[in-house]
C-alpha cells in the first residue's frame, strides 16, 4: 500500500510524550495529526459539567463509561475520512488495547489501512515530572493521588509488534 493509505497510532502512558513524538512523526510523514486531548477536550469538558462531573477527570469509572470509546471512535472516523488523501498519525493513550493481540488487525479493518503502532514510554517518576511542569487542569487529580493513579497506569509494552520508544 502507499504510504497516503498508512496510518500510524502513538500510545503509552500519559506524559511519556506521545504528543510530542506523535508532532515529529506527523511532520516527518507530512500526515495528519489527530490527538485526542485536542479533538475531544472541549467537547469532553463540557459534557462532564453538564453531568455535574469533574471536567477535569479523566480517569474514573463515569468517564471512561461516557467518553473513552466515543472519542477513540471519533479519532478513527477522522483518520478513516483523511487516509484516502494523506498518513494519518492518531495520538492517544490506548492503554488497555496494549493486552489484544488481535488489536493491529483490528485498527487494519477499521482504518480500512496498515497500521503501525508506535508504543512511547518512560518511567513514572519522569512522567509526574511532565505533568507538574505542563500545569494543566485535567491532570490535578492525578496528581493529587499520585500512587494511586499510577498503579492504574499501564506500562507494560503492547502484546503485538510495535515501535517501542523510549523517551526518557
Amino acid at each position: 500500500m502507499p504510504e497516503t493509505t498508512r496510518a500510524h497510532l502513538v500510545c503509552g502512558p500519559p506524559a511519556a510524550g506521545k504528543t510530542t513524538y506523535a508532532r515529529q512523526l506527523a511532520d516527518r510523514l507530512g500526515a495528519c495529526l489527530l490527538d485526542s486531548d485536542e479533538v475531544a477536550e472541549r467537547l469532553v469538558r463540557a459534557g462532564m459539567a453538564l453531568a455535574g462531573l469533574d471536567p477535569n477527570d479523566r480517569d474514573s469509572p463515569a468517564y471512561k463509561q461516557a467518553y473513552r470509546d466515543a472519542v477513540y471512535e471519533t479519532l478513527f472516523d477522522l483518520a478513516s475520512s483523511n487516509l484516502p488523501r494523506v498518513p494519518v498519525v492518531i495520538a492517544g493513550p490506548f492503554t488497555s488495547e496494549g493486552s489484544n493481540p488481535r488489536w493491529p488487525e483490528q485498527l487494519r479493518e477499521r482504518l480500512g489501512a496498515e497500521t503501525t503502532v508506535h508504543f512511547v514510554w518512560c518511567p513514572p517518576a519522569l512522567r509526574r515530572e511532565r505533568i507538574v511542569a505542563r500545569g494543566e487542569t485535567r491532570d490535578l487529580p492525578k496528581l493529587a493521588a499520585w500512587d494511586a493513579y499510577v498503579a492504574t497506569c499501564r506500562d507494560e509494552r503492547p502484546v503485538f509488534p510495535h515501535v517501542f520508544v523510549e523517551n526518557e
